[in-house]
């Protein structure tokens, strides 16, 4: 764990996670403010929103769990510890909240479908719930 290469990739999946969950913490303001300025700002600003995602957030948030599995490997952990396996399928119900919930959602919402506001929220805190299990298996790491 003292390894060159493992504090690279301890620093790589620290600045991916801070870009990949930005949103969880931003998006839900923007969209507040964008909302109480009309309809038409909140679908446009939806659009950046959703664009950002596919562009910037989910290659990170794909980065981050890329660097967390060198991490595993280079670091001497296993999927036989309770918290390294969790990790990885809490990991993967967050991509697919993101690809399969929020990113569409947010799609329909900046082409004009205001009910779809309700699900980019939705899967905002769905997201932030699995964020906190995360971060919760990361720092005490149970089963090791």
């Amino acid at each position: 764990m003292g390894s060159t290469l493992y504090k690279l990739l301890f620093l790589g999946h620290m600045v991916t996670f801070v870009i990949a969950f930005a949103p969880a913490v931003i998006n839900p303001v923007v969209a507040a403010q964008a909302k109480a300025d009309g309809d038409d700002t909140l679908t446009r600003v939806s659009g950046y929103m959703a664009r950002n995602g596919r562009t910037i957030h989910l290659p990170a948030l794909v980065l981050m769990g890329a660097f967390g599995l060198g991490m595993v490997f280079e670091g001497g952990w296993g999927f036989d510890q309770t918290w390294v396996s969790l990790g990885f399928l809490v990991w993967l119900g967050i991509c697919g909240a993101v690809t399969g919930l929020i990113l569409p959602a947010e799609r329909a919402l900046a082409g004009g479908d205001l009910a779809a506001e309700k699900k980019v929220a939705m899967g905002g805190q769905l997201v932030t719930v699995l964020v906190l299990v995360m971060l919760y298996l990361m720092i005490w790491k149970p089963g090791v």
